[in-house]
Parts: structure tokens; C-alpha cells; sequence
């Protein structure tokens, strides 16, 4: 029995593969319950988002995201000049003037928002980029970037996401935690093996032990003897600029 599981195992993954069906080993147990905090403490404000686009994710921890300016949060301090810009970006488009619509786009994007069809309608909307609290996923051109990349954009995409925002970082970014769909999206991360707890700036516990829980299977990024850590990966490639 053992030699026939042998002789059939590559075939089988590669019919999982071929149909893009999650291998035996990137399976994992999500044991949180994937609800946030009643009042986590630190927390700044929340974010309710709009249906994420795979595109909007750059990496296996950064996504970018737009929230409705109906939302209270947003129609509170939308900007007069973009809401007029949108306005007129409506009319010039009923009356088939699309250069003057684009133009106007542009100036809505430049201020920081974006009209995005949803549903069958247009949404004026406030653009905020994300960075995952706590983790640190391997870079777009490190081993494992790409399969990190590739896993954010399933947990993410096509979905509204609630965003916990507890700081900003120097490039503008919202540091913070991402639930969606009974999902907490830096547990899969952790758990998969596609990003180190960055325990510099997060101690959370359960963090710790979900990255010793995926290094103790050797899934991910763990299945190499010494995989480089991200923010040694920036700092020798910021030297290596200056030299």
C-alpha cells in the first residue's frame, strides 16, 4: 500500500496543481476565530472597504484599499473640491465628454480618492494603504515573495475587509490588522509560512506561536535550512545603493 501511495504521490500533486487545488502541505488549521477585538487597545480607527481588486495588492503585506465617502467616517471630511470635481466628472460623462471626465479623474486621484464602479454604479471613494500589522512578508524579488504576494490576493480579493488602524509608518502607510469572512489575514500569512512575525514592533503572543507552528513544519518560506529575514533583505540592498 505504502509503495503504491509512493508511486501515484507525484501524480497527484500534480493534478492538485493543474487545477489549482491547495497542496497537503499549504493546508493549515485556522484556530482563531477570526473576529477582532471589541476594543483592541492602540486602535485608531476602522476601516470598512469596498470590494479589494487583485491588483491592489502589492505584496505579501501591503494592500492598497478604498472606503466609500457615504461612509460616515469619509462624508465627514470629503474635500468640497473633490466632491465637485466628482460632480462635474458625472455630467461631462452623460454628455460624452470623456477628455474632460478623465481630466477630472485625475484631479480626484491626485487628491487621493477614485471613482470606482460597483455594482453597476460609480462610488466616489477615499484611497488608504495598508500595512499588515506584525507581519513581515519576503519582498517581491526574495524567495517566497511571489507565493506571498499570490496568498494575500486570495484572502483579499473581491471581498470588503475591516481594517483595524493602530499607527502610520514613514511611507504613509496605515499600520493595521485585516479581518474579512471570519478570516484574520496575518494568521494565514504566519500560519502558511509566508511571513515572519515582526516581533521588533509586535508582541503579540499568538503571533510568535503561529510562525513557530509554520517553522516547525517547514512550510513556506521555513522549508529553506536559513531563509534570509526581509528587513536584513532591505537594509544590504540600501548599502549596496550607497557603495
Amino acid at each position: 500500500m505504502l509503495q503504491e501511495i509512493i508511486h501515484t504521490w507525484p501524480y497527484l500533486m500534480g493534478l492538485l496543481a493543474f487545477y489549482g487545488l491547495p497542496l497537503p502541505h499549504s493546508l493549515v488549521e485556522l484556530t482563531s476565530d477570526g473576529a477582532p477585538p471589541s476594543h483592541p487597545q492602540g486602535l485608531k480607527f476602522e476601516l470598512h472597504t469596498l470590494p479589494v481588486d487583485a491588483k491592489a495588492v502589492a505584496d505579501g503585506d501591503t494592500v492598497t484599499v478604498y472606503v466609500s465617502t457615504t461612509d460616515p467616517g469619509e462624508s465627514s471630511c470629503l474635500p468640497r473640491d473633490v466632491q465637485a470635481a466628482a460632480i462635474e466628472r458625472s455630467k461631462a460623462r452623460a454628455q460624452k465628454n470623456y477628455q474632460k471626465a478623465d481630466e477630472l479623474h485625475k484631479q480626484i486621484i491626485d487628491s487621493g480618492y477614485r471613482v470606482i464602479p460597483v455594482n453597476h454604479e460609480e462610488v466616489l471613494a477615499r484611497k488608504y494603504r495598508i500595512r499588515l500589522r506584525g507581519i513581515d512578508a519576503p519582498e517581491s524579488a526574495m524567495p517566497y515573495g511571489k507565493e506571498a504576494k499570490e496568498e494575500l490576493t486570495k484572502v483579499v480579493q473581491g471581498k470588503s475587509l475591516r481594517v483595524f488602524v493602530f499607527d502610520q509608518d514613514r511611507y504613509g502607510r496605515c499600520v493595521g490588522d485585516i479581518y474579512c469572512n471570519g478570516i484574520f489575514a496575518q494568521e494565514v500569512m504566519l500560519k502558511k509560512g509566508l511571513a515572519w512575525h515582526y516581533a521588533t514592533y509586535d508582541k503579540r503572543p499568538e503571533f510568535e506561536k503561529w510562525e513557530k507552528e509554520a517553522r516547525a513544519k517547514r512550510i513556506g518560506l521555513w522549508a529553506a535550512r536559513n531563509p534570509e529575514m526581509p528587513w536584513e533583505w532591505r537594509k544590504q540592498k540600501r548599502e549596496n545603493q550607497c557603495s
